[in-house]
């Protein structure tokens, strides 16, 4: 357990290793990791070659080696904390509530056409679906964009049902509720915070099901990527195939080890703390697998001498639009309309909102707020030194970017720690 601590541990700094690893891979590509500067409207400025794809295998065929040590080491890890401590399956655990929008288009298929949407998103290679109560309840595009609602309740913003409607129907002529993001206003009303009013700037994002407006998560990301895609049964590409109940991972020979074949499977537990840490270390090897198949893909295309990377587009002068992704932490989606050339209204939607959401105006919490009432408390320390730990991993285990939006209030006047973040402008006064 030592060789996990952060910047002491052996394999700790292992994984400092591996990840730069991965961002050198993403430099060779996109020029810096965060914030790309290759990228622009139309296209790429990176120019495929050869060496650039030589560069970019011998990195990731390091990389496929170390996760063929990650996955069973994180798997015996997991399995301790539920056999050393029973009832940690508690710990987190909410309803099954999946989102997931779909990742690593198909290019073959995918036009990004509305009309084409369900056709391009079943090709990905990470299957788009919402998942309720554990059961695939849709793995169309369509479906998820039209049952997306914005709602308010404990938010601090007023409003928009008396104001402009953008969208009353979707290309395809189904129509569009008031609560789309498509239609979706902004209007800010500062205030005190009331938690039994508006207590959070978080929107609460639902999904509704035709019945109930559904406070999905996205399982960190990697549960919900999985889950979809084992259900959907639709991926199949040698590297990674999904079952129907699970998603086999099968990683080549690599200089010091042979081939291996791993297999998630839908966990018995249900969405809890420790499934969607799991989720995340096996994601990383289903990335990486189909990492292998995306460089034999573009090696082909170069060898063709196809390898055009701009492409010729014009701003519509009217239009509705939006795109599905996953971003690292899970789902991201974009609605954007467009009047006179121009954008008239534009919401995007990561992970965040769906995540950190307050109750809405049904009373439901988000999902921090419902994965952590209730939960029990596994750690030792007494109320002196309490440090929360069991929350701050469930809250994490969504988004590890998220320790410090845990908040804990012993009561009594009982304060744990206060921190000040650093400003931009500090001046000597």
């Amino acid at each position: 357990m030592r060789s996990l601590n952060p910047f002491t541990g052996d394999f700790y700094r292992e994984a400092l290793q591996a990840s730069r690893l991965t961002r050198e891979m993403f430099c060779l590509m996109e020029g810096r990791h965060v914030h790309p500067s290759t990228l622009y409207p139309g296209g790429v400025g990176t120019v495929a070659t050869i060496q650039l794809m030589t560069d970019y295998m011998a990195r990731l065929m390091r990389y496929v080696e170390f996760m063929k040590r990650v996955v069973p080491m994180h798997d015996d890890l997991f399995d301790f904390f539920y056999e050393a401590l029973p009832g940690y399956d508690q710990v987190g655990l909410r309803r099954t509530l999946l989102g997931c929008w779909g990742s690593f288009q198909d290019p073959e298929v995918c036009n990004f056409a509305y009309k084409d949407m369900e056709k391009w998103g079943n090709a990905m290679f990470v299957t788009p679906g919402v998942v309720i109560d554990g059961k695939l309840h849709t793995h169309s595009l369509v479906d998820i964009n039209l049952g997306i609602r914005i709602l308010l309740g404990h938010s601090y913003y007023d409003d928009w049902t008396d104001q402009e409607m953008f969208v009353k129907t979707d290309p395809l002529g189904n129509p569009v509720d008031r609560r789309h993001p498509w239609n979706q206003h902004t209007n800010p009303r500062p205030q005190k915070r009331d938690f039994d009013g508006a207590y959070s700037w978080v929107m609460a994002p639902r999904w509704f099901d035709g019945k109930d407006h559904l406070a999905l998560d996205t399982g960190g990301g990697p549960l919900a990527r999985l889950w979809a895609t084992a259900l959907a049964g639709l991926v199949d590409i040698g590297y990674v195939k999904a079952t129907g109940n699970s998603v086999q991972i099968n990683l080549p020979k690599t200089a010091l080890k042979g081939p291996v074949s791993l297999e998630w499977k839908i966990p018995q537990y249900g969405s809890n703390t420790i499934e969607r840490n799991r989720a995340r270390t096996y994601f990383q090897a289903y990335a990486a697998a189909c990492a292998l198949h995306f460089a034999e893909k573009a090696l082909g295309e170069i060898r063709a001498g196809r390898t055009k990377t701009w492409e010729k587009f014009e701003v519509p002068k009217e239009g509705i639009g939006c795109g599905f992704t996953e971003a690292v932490r899970g789902v991201l989606s974009h609605h954007m309309v467009i009047r006179d050339g121009k954008i008239a209204n534009y919401h995007p939607y990561p992970p965040t909102p769906w995540n950190a959401n307050p109750r809405d105006s049904y009373g439901t919490p988000g999902p921090y707020e419902d994965a952590v009432q209730g939960q029990p408390i596994f750690e030792e320390n007494d109320r002196e030194h309490f440090k929360g730990i069991d929350i701050m991993r469930t809250v994490r285990s969504f988004d590890p970017c998220l320790p410090c939006g845990v908040h804990m209030y012993l009561g009594k006047g009982k304060k744990i720690e206060r921190l000040h973040s650093p400003t931009q402008s500090v001046t000597g006064e």
